[in-house]
């Protein structure tokens, strides 16, 4: 039996432990949700808005890969507006204590400088798309800033404007519809028209207007200019496929859809039905679908580790990506594919679509 004495040190004992034990759980308590035993990341894309067909797309694949990842995903949206798209990164940042991977198509390309340097600072791991600053590189983050993505843009412009420079034979009108004047899809593009009509002397542009990527404001546009130069127009290049069935459907108003070709980049639904019915004579598309799971796994394997970004060839670090041309030759096999149904895609090959190294400068 114990005595008064030992049942005293005892209980001293007990307490010390109970007191130990508590300021522990304390502790872990405290500590930021990143470390915390293999808590899991979150998964973030942020794009400019949901009503837009592209990013509605890369949505899906976003959470397709999520999904067979078994991670939470959150979706940004900036509608257009550039503060409030880093704002509410910044926002996600804090509420994950930056244990978060990011794909950022961000919606102006000085914007990729405060989103980039917001992650690194966090220790979040991010993949920009379309838009950065020629003097950003991925190179100067390392681990944080995985990779840049775009798609050669004055290729996919100059590709364009010939199929729709041969589709009105050679010579005429056209008009052109651009996207945002910062935007480097919509600078490169535009690059590309420019050095398909230096190489056609019978083309003629009639007016080249801004729609900022948007069907309605391409609409308005286009209605007016056919009034202003009537049947001068013998075709319209739009720098994206929303602005480009914009413009259809003006066309469509006034019982032109089909007689005056239309041509346009993303591959959205709506315009590889115009490509069907012969109202658009092609469109190009960088698989948004592609685009938004690669981002986020891209990033991923930058966080768990299975790549060190850092030691991954310049090619991998600032990169562009394989882009398809759809006309009336593939439309048919493209539709069954990738509209009808997505396509299975290989999360793990990262690297896979890479076609080579962004031109500097």
């Amino acid at each position: 039996m114990m005595s008064d004495l030992d049942i005293l040190r005892a209980a001293r004992i007990n307490r010390r432990r109970f007191m130990v034990g508590a300021a522990a759980g304390l502790g872990v308590a405290a500590l930021p949700g990143r470390l915390l035993a293999q808590a899991k990341p979150t998964l973030v894309t942020s794009i400019r808005s949901l009503s837009n067909p592209y990013h509605a797309v890369w949505k899906e694949g976003a959470d397709a890969y999520a999904k067979s990842m078994g991670l939470e995903h959150v979706t940004l949206v900036s509608e257009g507006n550039s503060e409030k798209g880093i704002a509410d990164i910044r926002a996600m940042l804090a509420k994950t204590g930056g244990n978060m991977v990011l794909n950022s198509d961000p919606n102006d390309t000085p914007d990729a400088r405060p989103i980039v340097e917001a992650c690194a600072k966090a220790g979040a791991y991010v993949v920009t798309q379309w838009n950065k600053p020629d003097d950003l590189h991925p190179a100067n983050f390392n681990p944080n800033y995985v990779s840049h993505i775009e798609f050669d843009g004055i290729a996919s412009g100059k590709t364009i404007a010939e199929i729709l420079f041969k589709a009105i034979g050679g010579s005429g009108g056209i008009i052109a519809i651009g996207g945002t004047i910062s935007n480097t899809a919509a600078i490169e593009r535009k690059k590309g028209l420019d050095q398909a009509l230096a190489a056609n002397s019978g083309i003629k542009l009639l007016d080249f207007q801004v729609a900022n990527w948007k069907s309605t404001e391409a609409f308005d546009l286009t209605s007016g200019l056919l009034t202003r130069f009537g049947d001068d127009i013998k075709g319209i290049w739009a720098a994206n496929d929303d602005m480009g069935t914009g413009a259809l459907e003006a066309l469509r108003a006034e019982g032109l859809a089909g007689k005056v070709p239309v041509v346009g980049v993303d591959g959205i639904k709506a315009a590889v039905d115009a490509v069907r019915k012969g109202e658009f004579a092609c469109t190009v598309t960088s698989d948004p679908y592609w685009q938004g799971g690669m981002g986020l796994s891209i990033g991923y394997h930058a966080l768990s580790k299975q790549i060190d970004p850092a030691k991954e060839p310049p090619e991998h670090r600032e990169f562009y990506g394989k882009a398809l041309l759809i006309t009336k030759d593939n439309v048919e096999d493209y539709y069954k594919h990738n509209i009808d149904s997505h396509p299975t895609i290989d999360w793990n090959d990262i690297w896979g679509r890479v076609t080579g190294p962004i031109r500097q400068g």
